[in-house]
């Protein structure tokens, strides 16, 4: 079995390194969990209901479209429908550790999963291009501190959303778009990276008025397509 820490100064200076790498992009998502948290009680949700949708389903775009459908009385099965279809890069982010996780326990890998995000996969992945190996331990401590700021800026978006009419209003969705652009810009370093990222955003501009409910698949795919033949042709 794969060790994971084996000396206690490593693993504090582990906590600091992948907290410190982590932060920006936990900044960056804070007005995005107190626009979750105030829209889940518009939605009819209760505090405790808006709380553990970041406690348990710590997902976004997929709470922002659930708690949307929730509030306009969408049946369960559309919501979830949505809801895996906003989420499903999460399986080419699985199956870019697959390698790596292999050989971890079930807790391990369960851990890791319940943990991944777009931002966790961003910042464990610089960090193995960075050291030329995949830490478990720096994903998860990078993971649960991104969970931490998440459900404290639902929390903050809950108790502000009892007392402030209109959060929805004050541009705090700007968060989304900054979040993904930061995450998005350093990994554009070579050729088929940047073809990838425009084609990708531009079928999703123009698929969008068209094919609302499945543009971002479509857009994703078009841009994978596009980075795996520039990148094989370049190799």
């Amino acid at each position: 079995m794969m060790s994971v820490t084996s000396v206690p100064e490593r693993t504090g200076m582990l906590w600091w390194r992948a907290t410190l790498d982590m932060l920006p992009l936990s900044i960056s998502v804070i007005p995005w969990g107190i626009l979750c948290g105030a829209l889940a009680l518009q939605a009819g949700l209760s505090p405790l209901q808006a709380q553990l949708m970041s406690l348990l389903v710590y997902a976004g775009a997929a709470q922002l479209s659930a708690t949307t459908l929730f509030g306009v009385g969408t049946p369960l099965l559309p919501i979830m429908s949505s809801t895996m279809v906003i989420t499903s890069q999460h399986l080419l982010y699985g199956f870019t550790f697959r390698r790596d996780v292999l050989p971890l326990s079930l807790r391990w890998r369960a851990s890791l999963a319940f943990f991944l995000t777009d931002e966790m996969f961003a910042v464990a992945l610089k960090d193995r291009e960075r050291s030329g190996h995949f830490d478990p331990a720096y994903a998860l401590i990078a993971g649960f501190v991104f969970y931490l700021f998440w459900n404290l800026a639902t929390l903050v978006g809950i108790a502000a959303g009892q007392y402030i009419d209109g959060l929805d209003s004050m541009g705090l969705d700007f968060a989304i778009a900054a979040t993904f652009i930061a995450m998005t810009i350093p990994a554009m370093k070579n050729l088929p990276m940047v073809a990838a990222t425009l084609v990708s955003g531009g079928t999703a501009l123009l698929t969008k008025p068209l094919l609302a409910e499945i543009h971002i698949i479509v857009s994703a795919l078009a841009g994978m397509v596009v980075g795996y033949v520039l990148h094989r042709m370049r190799r």
